[in-house]
């Protein structure tokens, strides 16, 4: 059975999940579907990349961001939240969004693969959502 989330339970489940499928567009047309890492704060999703990326370079040619966050296989803790809107490249103040982002990944993020990460960033995805639908059975 599909029930209607709050705003709030949306926001409480984005919080706690760990692993978003993003999707952008190649030059082809074609789809280009990655997991990643991602901090969900005032209804905006940040993910730390590095613009020689191919989700960098798609967001940065179109624009725009799809994506799908969801846990369970098995009724009833089947949840998910799926949705699209306005991506961006942020390059400002790179380094302090990515610390936040490797934050709920690490303990610390002075741990050596957090660190490695960090220095491999070049840029922050933020997507802006149009519109998030919610789900669960």
């Amino acid at each position: 059975m599909t029930v209607r989330h709050t705003k709030e339970q949306v926001k409480r489940f984005l919080e706690a999940q760990q692993t978003m499928r993003l999707a952008t567009v190649n030059g082809d047309g074609t789809p280009h579907v990655v997991p990643v890492w991602y901090l969900y704060e005032n209804e905006v999703f940040y993910i730390g990349t590095h613009t020689r990326t191919a989700k960098a370079k798609n967001v940065e040619k179109t624009g725009r961001a799809a994506f799908c966050v969801d846990v369970g296989v098995h009724s009833p803790d089947i949840f998910g939240v799926s949705g699209h809107g306005r991506a961006s490249l942020l390059k400002d103040d790179v380094a302090a969004t990515a610390s936040r982002i490797l934050a709920r990944y690490y303990d610390t993020v002075d741990d050596p693969a957090a660190q490695e990460l960090l220095a491999d960033t070049d840029c922050i995805i933020r997507i802006m959502p149009d519109r998030m639908a919610s789900w669960s059975y």
